[in-house]
């Protein structure tokens, strides 16, 4: 819906589920709609998680549906509370792209989504583009956010080197650079620098309980 380029080779790719955001005071409604529309709820997975994360299944079309509660929560956690109604039909550019940097044990799959937000669209300091503002100001105060982030950026540029036929490598070069910059030159909190100081000798993010 965001990325043209994720339609055509060699950025396109298969899509295994169906990801949603939604508000947690609304998880009810959540359920009896997608009862309604012939989605089955993982009982067990929903009544330990459903705080924060419900899981149904779609028989008849093999489809399977995640849908986080105010907060995505994967390797990191991201709060979109405020951010749900900035740009309609999806999450912001820069919440889209931050799902996917804030993978540690990254994919094909995620990598190519990764390159297709750099292609289709420009970094900003508002919400018209990938908002790098936004961006590096919550990894400012996160230092295992930002360890992540810088990590799967560079991460994303060196798979974008050997990925066949693809043609935009100096568009992510370019977005790459930019996007590392601002997230050096942002101001560090406090409680960053003390994180900083362990480094990689303690695990920064959490490794993801799949639903399914």
């Amino acid at each position: 819906m965001r990325c043209p380029s994720s339609l055509l080779p060699p950025l396109a790719r298969t899509y295994g589920d169906i990801d949603l955001v939604a508000p947690l005071k609304e998880s009810r409604k959540l359920i009896d709609l997608f009862a309604a529309l012939g989605y089955q709820p993982d009982i067990a997975f929903n009544a330990l998680h459903g705080a924060r994360r419900l899981f149904f299944w779609d028989p008849v079309n093999s489809r399977q549906v995640d849908v986080f509660l105010d907060v995505f929560e994967m390797c990191h956690k991201l709060d979109l509370t405020a951010r749900l109604r900035l740009q309609g039909e999806t999450i912001s550019l820069a919440d889209l792209l931050l799902s996917k940097l804030q993978v540690v044990e990254t994919n094909d799959k995620d990598l190519k989504d990764i390159l297709a937000l750099l292609v289709d669209h420009p970094l900003s300091h508002d919400e018209s583009g990938v908002n790098v503002s936004y961006i590096s100001a919550l990894a400012a105060t996160d230092w295992g956010l930002w360890r992540t982030t810088t990590m799967i950026t560079e991460r994303a540029e060196h798979y974008s080197q050997s990925l066949e036929g693809f043609t935009q490598r100096d568009r992510v070069h370019n977005q790459v650079a930019q996007l590392l910059q601002a997230l050096e030159r942002v101001t560090k909190s406090t409680r960053w620098k003390l994180r900083a100081r362990l480094g990689d000798r303690v695990r920064w993010y959490e490794l993801p309980e799949e639903g399914h």
